[in-house]
């Protein structure tokens, strides 16, 4: 499932094709859309929102398009009514002189009035997004420790959209890593440095992906990485999908567990309990 980087990515493409351009057509797979048809036709883009892994695509006439891509969504940007040869389900089309913009396989679509998107079910209760919001280390050491989410297991805690926007699984991995975090410990079970560095690795590994498509392992090492010849896969990532291979840091072959029924990777010396 892509993840905060990526979606933000997404919309930044989105973006670039509609924003001030007036929409010349728009069509949408579901019945219960299609009334929304001839109302954003003849509207104007102002701009793409995301919310952890929800994308709002805003008009001036007072609507917004919510949009989530799930697990198989996907966007693609076309010159206009170019359309891919794919086997995806075309959900929605919007159109304007020059491009389209296209919602592939995505089944979360609605259209809204602006006054209700804050009401909407998932953006009242998701969390900061760290990409599209000023978020601070210190609102998020004070969000870690507070009595709503300090006595829940990190690895629970870090994939609840309520908590932080956009963090997933990859990402929860990698932050508990530059953490120096145990995988079974909890918030309060913490020391003060351990809080610190996740605030920190929280928002520096958000922007590291989403600046370098999904890279968060160190620049530099993925370069090292990348010259000697590895794969992506090998020089992408801290721990992620890395299991049996050594630690970047201390040499020690990092270990794959289950957590919260999804794959989990942490380095038994640098995370030790």
């Amino acid at each position: 499932m892509p993840e905060g980087p990526e979606i933000r990515k997404a919309a930044d493409a989105v973006e670039k094709a509609l924003k001030d351009r007036e929409v010349l057509d728009i069509s949408f797979a579901f019945e219960t859309l299609e009334g929304y048809e001839d109302i954003l036709t003849g509207a104007t883009v102002t701009g793409v929102d995301t919310k952890g892994k929800a994308m709002l695509t805003r008009f001036d006439n007072g609507y917004t398009i919510y949009s989530h891509n799930q697990l198989y969504g996907k966007w693609m940007i076309r010159n206009a009514y170019n359309y891919p040869k794919t086997n995806r389900q075309l959900r929605l089309a919007i159109h304007n002189e020059k491009k389209s913009a296209l919602l592939y396989s995505a089944s979360d679509i609605e259209v809204l009035r602006d006054e209700e998107v804050p009401d909407h079910p998932f953006i009242r209760k998701v969390g900061p997004d760290i990409l599209s919001e000023t978020v601070t280390k210190e609102q998020l050491r004070e969000r870690y420790t507070s009595r709503r989410f300090f006595r829940r297991r990190w690895t629970t805690l870090l994939l609840d959209q309520s908590f932080v926007a956009g963090i997933g699984n990859y990402l929860r991995s990698e932050i508990l890593f530059l953490a120096g975090i145990h995988p079974s410990l909890r918030p309060t079970d913490s020391t003060p440095q351990q809080i610190e560095k996740a605030a920190e690795a929280t928002i520096t590994l958000m922007e590291q992906s989403y600046r370098y498509k999904g890279i968060t392992v160190d620049p530099d090492i993925a370069e090292r990485l990348k010259a000697e010849g590895k794969t992506r896969n090998q020089y992408r990532h801290w721990v992620f999908r890395r299991s049996f291979q050594p630690c970047h840091i201390c040499r020690t072959k990092i270990e794959k567990i289950e957590a919260g029924n999804r794959r989990l990777y942490y380095c038994p010396t640098c995370q030790a309990l």
